[in-house]
């Protein structure tokens, strides 16, 4: 979620600057929209690329199956990234029903580990 507020707010502050560019280039209307988005794109390359690879945002997954703690079926997840914390890679990650996350969540917090 806090991922998604983030790229909101960067589609935000991305108009303020596009409207500059249109209002500093007089060309026709097509050329500066062109212009206005070539700039935006080697703004906002970057920033979109730290949103989606930064570690400082959590990164849930999430399956149907069965509780790898309790054996429940139905909707699991398992926190992949989180500040401190990199299972991305994991070769046999762990998804958990929500009660069972919640316990590995305290378990985490209990650690250090910053999480939400």
């Amino acid at each position: 979620m806090v991922r998604y507020l983030l790229y909101l707010l960067r589609w935000q502050l991305s108009t303020p600057i596009l409207a500059v560019v249109i209002w500093l280039v007089h060309l026709p209307t097509l050329w500066q929209t062109i212009v206005a988005n070539l700039i935006g794109g080697l703004i906002f390359f970057w920033v979109d690329r730290f949103i989606f690879r930064s570690k400082i945002v959590e990164k849930w997954e999430i399956k149907i199956g069965a509780c790898d703690d309790c054996g429940a079926q139905g909707r699991l997840v398992r926190l992949a990234v989180a500040p401190g914390y990199d299972r991305l890679d994991d070769e046999t990650p762990e998804f958990r029903c929500h009660e069972c996350s919640r316990k590995k969540l305290d378990e985490l917090r209990g650690r250090g580990i910053q999480v939400s």
